[in-house]
């Protein structure tokens, strides 16, 4: 079968990710059963990355709103 609209309809309207049982966030592939956003079924540990934080200004521990600390500092 070809590229065409007769293809169209063999797609899958279902969609490859459902609702995970660990995070509950709707990223668990199906197929791979592999959860996209904690890592359910690859591994035990929780997916986390650094990039994954929200970056916090330089000077103590206080959270500000990136988008408006980079308005009030030029040289951020």
């Amino acid at each position: 079968m070809g590229k065409g609209t007769p293809s169209s309809g063999r797609k899958n309207k279902e969609g490859n990710h459902i609702r995970c049982r660990r995070c509950g966030r709707h990223s668990y592939h199906k197929k791979k059963k592999v959860c996209a956003a904690c890592g359910f079924g690859r591994s035990s540990k929780m997916r986390h990355y650094e990039w994954n934080v929200k970056s916090k200004p330089s000077y103590g521990n206080k959270v500000v709103n990136r988008r408006a600390y980079k308005a009030d500092n030029p040289r951020y």
